[in-house]
């Protein structure tokens, strides 16, 4: 899951970007609303957090172009404690919800999973024969059991499950898993793609490689 963070305020957004990665989101961070504008048409997000106090481009019209291009992407909303015709400016902007500042992170966190589940379609859960993950609360588990695993290792069962019986290579991996600024080589993404698989090929499922083409995640008979 990627998240798009377009806030100016640096502690906040420091604050918020570390708190949803230890989550196991990929979060994106810019200060500025017309950096968020052409990150907007540029990549593909799952959630849009958005200041609306940004420089250089409002929040309220970053929301606007974005909603101009008929784009359904889910938008939280960051407004001041006593924004109130801000927070409704918004709201009639397109926006799905808003938060005020202050705020406490386990509230944006909520905030954060009911969107994602309101952006897929209340459809959260993703049966794949012996395994059942749940994208809102990101637990997988296997036979029955919770299966132990770490951020980047739910990441990385996230997209071959969104994705089960087609190839992901390398490079789709590093973008899903990690936002602006993190470095993550693709030999790491062979390390935990070999932490996966030991996780999971003892339950019967099998995540193929394809050399030089990338993963593919097979079902205990062989179909997808």
């Amino acid at each position: 899951m990627r998240i798009l963070l377009a806030e100016d305020d640096r502690i906040i957004a420091d604050g918020l970007v570390r708190t949803l990665r230890k989550s196991g989101y990929a979060v994106d961070h810019v200060a500025t609303g017309s950096d968020a504008d052409t990150a907007l048409m540029g990549q593909q997000f799952d959630l849009l957090i958005l200041d609306l106090g940004l420089p250089k481009l409002s929040g309220i019209e970053v929301l606007k172009r974005l909603r101009a291009r008929k784009s359904p992407l889910p938008v939280l909303i960051l407004t001041a404690q006593d924004a109130v015709e801000e927070r409704v400016r918004g709201l009639d902007a397109g926006a799905d919800d808003y938060l005020t500042k202050p705020f406490a992170l386990p509230e944006l966190e909520a905030r954060v999973r009911a969107l994602t589940r309101r952006g897929t379609g209340n459809s959260t859960r993703v049966d794949f024969g012996p395994l059942l993950y749940d994208q809102v609360d990101r637990v997988a588990r296997l036979n029955g059991q919770v299966v132990d695993l770490s951020a980047r290792e739910l990441g990385l069962l996230e997209i071959l499950l969104l994705r089960a019986g087609r190839l992901v290579g390398k490079e789709q991996l590093v973008d899903h898993l990690c936002g602006w600024g993190e470095e993550v080589s693709t030999n790491a993404i062979e390390v935990y793609v070999h932490r996966l698989r030991k996780k999971l090929e003892p339950g019967g499922v099998k995540i193929t490689t394809v050399r030089g083409l990338g993963y593919c995640l097979e079902k205990p008979d062989g179909g997808h």
